[in-house]
């Protein structure tokens, strides 16, 4: 075999990473009958099918896994030399940035701060930590910023740093008459999602401490559950760095625990330690700034 065709071979590699034809047709602004094609004349070059049906569903032969293998490597290797190419430049640096959306964004932003200079543009999406994640290993995400690290330990080619970690407060409007944790059964509670690394702990928390509470609501945004508690629609929780801003917002401070904590991790493809913003939050120590230290106080 003397010559290969990469668009047929990138073609099959998108067939198998999105799943389907139609799927990878949609991301290569192409027709299915195009990506069918493509991938036909790459079998017959081959000698072999790559894939073979199981049901509705596609899955790759044995010789479609063998090639899988080669062709992601190649093809990841391709991102991370224009990667490597564009962090030459000294031109404006674009850092492609996900947070997820249980985190507080005042000291996301604080973090990322601390990471860029003057010729970096930014850009940030927010979504949930598995959608971010599924971003980053298409290489449309330079690093993910996120509650909890665990799901990266199932890719190889995905390192993670945790940046730091905080307890949490809970704070109302109002006053009750019994001591904290037991005044959480009085209110309706305002929480993280259970699908979040901070409404797991919590669920966990109130069982481990016997109360019987009333979840009044589950957010993804922690602006938007603050926003509910400032208009008084029961106990909200907030990272314990924040007290002071939500005192002087009138909040009330009904108490406080160790044993459920906000974390940080960053989590970043490995040809992505060459980018002078990774670079510089894995040279960082943000310990003052989860103390509290460095927040404004307009923090969220």
């Amino acid at each position: 075999m003397q010559h290969l065709n990469y668009n047929h071979l990138y073609y099959f590699w998108m067939v198998q990473r999105k799943g389907s034809v139609a799927k990878a047709a949609e991301a290569l602004c192409l027709t299915p009958q195009t990506v069918t094609g493509q991938v036909r004349a790459l079998e017959e070059r081959l000698g072999g099918p790559l894939f073979r049906r199981a049901g509705r569903s596609l899955e790759p032969s044995e010789l479609g896994e063998l090639v899988f293998r080669y062709a992601d490597r190649m093809f990841n290797l391709s991102y991370e030399l224009l990667d490597l190419l564009n962090y030459r430049k000294d031109a404006s640096l674009l850092f492609e940035v996900g947070i997820a959306d249980a985190l507080s964004k005042a000291l996301a932003g604080r973090i990322l701060l601390t990471a860029m200079d003057d010729k970096m543009r930014l850009n940030c999406y927010e979504a949930t930590h598995e959608s971010l994640m599924a971003r980053l290993r298409e290489h449309k995400l330079d690093i993910i910023l996120s509650d909890c690290a665990g799901e990266s330990l199932k890719y190889p080619e995905i390192l993670s740093k945790k940046l730091g970690e905080c307890g949490v407060s809970f704070f109302s409007v109002r006053s009750y008459d019994r001591p904290f944790p037991a005044c959480l059964e009085q209110d309706a509670l305002l929480i993280p999602g259970k699908r979040t690394s901070l409404g797991q702990q919590l669920c966990r928390w109130f069982h481990e401490q016997n109360l019987e509470v009333n979840i009044g609501g589950e957010f993804d945004d922690a602006a938007m559950m603050k926003a509910f508690g400032l208009f008084g629609r029961g106990i909200f929780v907030a990272p314990s760095i924040y007290r002071q801003d939500l005192l002087q917002q009138g909040m009330l401070l009904l108490g406080e625990t160790l044993d459920v904590r906000e974390e940080y991790h960053v989590m970043f493809a490995e040809r992505m330690i060459q980018h002078p913003a990774v670079k510089r939050l894995l040279a960082s120590d943000f310990g003052s700034l989860f103390a509290g230290e460095e927040l404004s106080p307009s923090a969220e």
